[in-house]
């Protein structure tokens, strides 16, 4: 089953996003083929991350939100809130490297 995961950061998040990404990074490398699709949500202005948004696959709602717990945006304190849904992929096409 799919999971998406959508993270808004804190207002004073910025700094601390910079620093853990490097383990933040290596942690999303770590799941594998769990992870579907990854990438920072943007500010209006599309110049600086203001949050995740990421689709993951795993057995339960559980396993899920325990995958996301391991992040390490999540010990850096970099969020304001982080939602995980169910998530069923209905049409278009997955890119990657955009």
């Amino acid at each position: 089953m799919y999971f998406a995961v959508y993270c808004l950061d804190k207002e004073d998040g910025l700094p601390r996003r910079l620093d853990s990404r490097p383990a933040h990074v290596d942690y999303l490398k770590s799941l594998g083929t769990r992870l579907k699709l990854a990438g920072p949500l943007l500010d209006d202005a599309g110049e600086n991350p203001a949050g995740s948004l990421l689709i993951i696959e795993a057995d339960s709602l559980e396993e899920a939100r325990t995958l996301v717990a391991g992040d390490p945006y999540g010990a850096a304190d970099v969020f304001k809130s982080v939602v995980v849904r169910p998530w069923r992929s209905f049409t278009g096409q997955w890119l990657e490297g955009v």
